[in-house]
């Protein structure tokens, strides 16, 4: 039986994660239903789809410290009384966002053949992504605006604001890419396109509900050279630690290359591709909690309450067992059928199905991981993130490459067992002690 104090943290914990839940689930869903509008184009044109998704997911992914930082200073200082100073660094964090998706849209955009390249996919695939890319890259520093904005609000408490925004904008992704793919006649580069105009929109959204924020505080909307370059130097930690997990999952996707060649490489990549978007429905998922434990430690050290932030890491860890349970659960009973919307090819849905068991046993683990991660990022405990991602990572690398050769599920098994076993050794151990636990601002 719960008590009143449980109870009281339990509504906290759904006040923040379940509407961060939904605007998660938007981003994994909507690259769900670009896949079924693309996987109707073509096995090519989805296996693109995936080595094209791969890189811009890959460039957004090193920068995602704009929110995982942002959430736990503004967060931080909202604990401390510092609402205005809290909101202010925010603007600043927008400012980096743009320093940053500028040259990084002028480098993908040019740079998309080489890019594409690098995963050594044949060359019609290769010529179908690289042209996706170059559209696709419009979208990056819309993006990281969102990033940055979406941080902010979260370590302001407000999470229901980036879900309406998210809603609505995949809504109107999914329109559009089903008008321009299609009716237009633009194929593939018409769902990158419809993208991209969603991006911008979504990202002025989010930028207008931070300013307002801002005027209601008393807060500065002009950003500041010197908090731009404290944000920037308070996620180098993050960036490594994200640089590492973006190189594994390219790894996987490189390794997954050297299992075959011609039409069974294409069902290889197309399987991994949904294989990969379905993992990532999941990780959302269970991020959702990842989320609410960087606002509630941030703002709970802030306060210089580690008591608290003691309480909010049992009770969230468990629910965070609980959800990688029923994920699993529910990804292995929906595995023969997984495959039936996105694609016409049975190749793909026959060799789609052990992957996923595959993946439905990884849940086992990432629940927890990815929790823990949330309650360190939310300490600011970056520094050991980075390192641990490392090492992770320099076991992973041969193992995974290792396993290339010997089919999808080999690849999946070494990714579920090394990598999100690593990290799960790692994190536990941090965890156990109080090394993070740093109060204050």
């Amino acid at each position: 039986m719960r008590t009143p104090a449980q109870r009281e943290l339990d509504r906290a914990i759904a006040r923040l994660a379940v509407p961060a839940f939904l605007t998660l689930i938007t981003e994994p869903l909507l690259l769900l239903g670009d896949a079924a509008i693309v996987g109707h184009l073509g096995t090519r044109e989805l296996a693109a789809l995936g080595l094209a998704g791969a890189v811009v997911q890959t460039v957004i992914g090193l920068c995602i410290f704009l929110a995982y930082g942002t959430t736990a200073r503004v967060a931080r200082l909202l604990g401390a009384d510092g609402r205005r100073e809290a909101i202010a660094q925010g603007v600043d964090g927008l400012a980096l966002a743009v320093v940053i998706g500028v040259p990084v849209t002028l480098g993908v955009a040019l740079a998309a053949r080489p890019l594409v390249d690098l995963f050594g996919a044949g060359e019609e695939v290769a010529t179908e992504a690289a042209a996706y890319l170059r559209v696709a890259a419009l979208g990056v520093t819309p993006l990281l605006v969102m990033l940055a904005a979406t941080g902010v609000l979260r370590g302001l408490q407000d999470t229901r604001t980036p879900l309406v925004v998210a809603v609505g904008g995949n809504l109107a992704n999914l329109a559009l890419n089903a008008v321009l793919v299609y009716p237009a006649g633009l194929g593939l580069q018409g769902s990158a396109l419809g993208s991209v105009i969603a991006q911008v929109l979504m990202a002025a959204a989010l930028t207008v509900a931070v300013a307002r924020g801002a005027r209601s505080a008393g807060a500065r909307l002009r950003p500041r050279a010197s908090g731009v370059a404290l944000i920037a130097r308070a996620g180098l930690p993050l960036i490594v630690r994200t640089l590492t997990l973006r190189a594994a999952l390219l790894l996987t996707t490189y390794a997954v290359t050297l299992g075959a060649t011609g039409r069974a490489l294409e069902v290889d990549l197309a399987t991994h591709q949904l294989a990969t978007t379905v993992w990532s429905l999941l990780a959302f998922v269970l991020d959702a909690l990842a989320i609410a434990a960087q606002a509630l430690t941030g703002r709970s050290l802030g306060a210089g309450d580690v008591a608290e932030v003691r309480a909010i890491t049992r009770r969230l860890l468990g629910w965070s067992v609980v959800v990688g349970v029923v994920t699993g659960v529910a990804v292995a009973l929906a595995s023969p059928v997984l495959g039936v919307p996105f694609t016409d090819d049975t190749a793909v849905r026959d060799r789609l199905v052990p992957v996923l068991l595959v993946a439905a046993v990884g849940q086992l683990l990432a629940g927890p991981v990815f929790l823990l991660d949330g309650v360190l990022i939310g300490a600011g405990d970056g520094r050991y993130l980075a390192i641990a991602g490392v090492v992770v990572g320099l076991v992973y690398a041969p193992l995974v490459l290792l396993a290339g050769p010997h089919g999808l599920v080999a690849v999946w098994s070494v990714f579920v067992v090394v990598l999100m076993g690593g990290r799960a050794l790692t994190l536990f151990q941090r965890a156990r002690g109080g090394a993070w636990m740093v109060t204050g601002t």
